[in-house]
């Protein structure tokens, strides 16, 4: 049976060279690193990730190159060129430095090492464990990416590769944008399988579409992080809050090889 996580399950604000909020339960549960990146207390767009607009490309390679120290005790970290599509990328031991890949919206890896990273402003980081193989999986899951299924097909490729059992795994809803404040058209509604509101528009939890997927899939533990990326603006980048002027924040996921000790950030 499903079952919903421990109550209080959230992303807390951590201290570092780069502002961010982990789930310091995972930690502590399962040895595994998970979190987002946050807005910070710099001026002007903050700890921006983006690499357009109207901030400098060098002001933001210098955030990306703090981010890269923070995490000096991977040995990789592992993102893509996302399309809000279902391709889930399946990543072998680590390699060194950046890896970037085209065209895929998730990452999963059995291998200690890597930290799997994808970028959000609004959309929702989907964090899944099984602590029984080590797997780890990141998912980029806006409403396109949702519709499609991309929950499913991670679900399917670690049943079909490594064997898991549905009911060993622990997924999370991270940090994303809430349905009172993202409000879309009719056409959403039905891609995701929902009844189509009344005049066209309607408001849409799509966290709440992915915790029903996961549930249908078997999933044995489910949470869902209490922030949204509009309505907690001190802390959080938003596309739609912004009307497309905030940055971007990258959404992660590791297991270590070695305390981040053997790795001064400095």
């Amino acid at each position: 049976m499903t079952t919903d996580a421990p109550t209080g399950l959230t992303e807390v604000a951590v201290g570092g060279d780069v502002p961010r909020f982990e789930l310091q339960a995972w930690a502590a549960r399962f040895g595994v690193t998970a979190g987002i990146t946050a807005r910070g207390a710099e001026p002007g767009r903050g700890f921006d990730l983006g690499l357009w607009g109207e901030q400098s490309v060098g002001g933001a390679m210098a955030r990306w190159r703090r981010l890269r120290r923070q995490f000096a005790h991977f040995d990789a970290i592992v993102m893509a060129h996302q399309v809000h599509g279902a391709r889930v990328l399946v990543h072998g031991a680590p390699a060194s430095g950046w890896v970037l890949h085209d065209g895929a919206d998730g990452h999963t890896t059995p291998h200690a090492g890597l930290l799997l990273g994808v970028t959000v402003a609004d959309c929702t980081p989907v964090y899944l464990h099984d602590p029984v193989t080590g797997l780890i999986a990141l998912l980029h899951a806006g409403w396109r990416g949702t519709a499609a299924g991309i929950v499913d097909h991670a679900l399917e490729l670690w049943r079909t590769q490594y064997g898991v059992r549905m009911l060993d795994v622990v997924m999370h809803c991270g940090v994303s944008i809430s349905g009172p404040a993202y409000e879309v058209g009719s056409e959403v509604f039905a891609a995701c399988r929902l009844p189509e509101p009344e005049g066209g528009k309607g408001r849409l939890d799509v966290r709440s579409v992915l915790v029903a997927q996961a549930r249908a899939a078997g999933v044995g533990e489910v949470s869902v992080s209490p922030w949204c990326t509009a309505r907690d603006a001190a802390h959080f980048h938003s596309h739609r809050r912004s009307l497309g002027a905030d940055g971007r924040m990258l959404a992660y996921i590791g297991r270590s090889a070695r305390p981040p000790s053997d790795h001064p950030a400095n």
